[in-house]
């Protein structure tokens, strides 16, 4: 005879629990709306009516089916947590549901002063600086946390200050770019913006002058360069830098500098008007267009430019024949 045919099925302890478990979460949910409409029904008789109806039902149901909960208490222990929490939760419900708001937030200043601290220490990473301080003043006034307050104060602005140094600085090293670069137009406006965006860095005091005193550097040394190429007559370089040091002096700081300048122009029309000529006189009609173009381009109101004028034409289509 086959013993698992005859013996009694043992109840599955989870499957008999599961109905006193949703019996006692619904219970709870029925007095959750009870106690809503209590704390609503204002003038409404009918409201508080139901309302009281609801807790009352719930209440009086409770006991008994936390009695058949505990029943097979034997065999379930993980039910039985489970039903004693929510008649906790349920009990503390119901002792909260006549508070007021204020003795609410005593109740539960831990949870709030924590979340409070958490929504702080975002806005010090999002480096939203006045949200943060906004809170840190509700921390301090309306929970009682001055000390904890004082602490965010100091680290807000710790983080602040060092957040502005570290903008300054990238800022300050694209200002150095266009100094670099001689970028001088944008390095004025670049350090007017800097100085207007971070009024209170020492950093950016007298940056105005510094773009000044890098470009009189700039200046005196193209002037240096300039003299020393005309002395060892490099006249294609000093021409070079005497149209680039033009863009610099102005008319006191040229006056010294006239009469080498002048002696460099005559020799440099002059050596373009001999090469010119060699290059005619050779047939070398892309040197010679090449030298005749430049002659006009530099010296555009002299005879010698109005002379190549007339034979450039000419030599542009010999070049062109050339070079097909």
């Amino acid at each position: 005879m086959n013993n698992d045919t005859d013996a009694p099925t043992k109840p599955n302890n989870a499957s008999a629990g599961l109905p006193f478990i949703l019996s006692v979460a619904w219970l709870t949910a029925l007095a959750g709306v009870g106690l809503s409409l209590i704390a609503t029904a204002g003038e409404s008789s009918s409201r508080l009516t139901a309302g009281i109806v609801l807790v009352a039902v719930s209440c009086a149901v409770l006991p008994i089916t936390l009695i058949g909960a505990w029943a097979i208490r034997s065999s379930a222990g993980g039910m039985d947590r489970t039903l004693s929490d929510l008649a906790h939760a349920l009990n503390t419900m119901t002792q909260e549901a006549g508070l007021s708001e204020g003795a609410k937030r005593v109740l539960h200043r831990r949870q709030e002063r924590e979340l409070l601290r958490r929504a702080i220490e975002q806005d010090i990473h999002d480096e939203d600086w006045d949200a943060a301080m906004v809170l840190v003043k509700e921390l301090a006034e309306r929970f009682g946390y001055r000390a904890d307050a004082e602490e965010f104060r100091s680290k807000i602005e710790r983080a602040r200050l060092q957040t502005l140094d570290r903008q300054v600085v990238d800022s300050l090293a694209h200002l150095d770019d266009l100094i670099r670069t001689r970028n001088w137009t944008e390095a004025y406006a670049e350090a007017a913006r800097i100085q207007r965006l971070f009024p209170e860095s020492h950093r950016v005091d007298g940056l105005r002058e510094r773009v000044d005193e890098s470009r009189q550097r700039y200046r005196k040394d193209l002037e240096r360069q300039f003299l020393v190429a005309a002395q060892r007559e490099q006249l294609d370089e000093a021409m070079s830098l005497l149209k680039e040091l033009d863009q610099y002096l102005t008319p006191a700081e040229a006056a010294p500098l006239e009469e080498v300048a002048r002696g460099v122009v005559v020799k440099s029309r002059e050596n373009l008007g001999v090469r010119f000529k060699l290059m005619v006189q050779d047939h070398q009609w892309p040197e010679a267009l090449e030298a005749g173009e430049r002659i006009v381009a530099e010296f555009p109101n002299t005879r010698m430019a109005d002379e190549v004028r007339e034979l450039l034409p000419a030599i542009r289509e010999k070049s062109a024949a050339i070079k097909s």
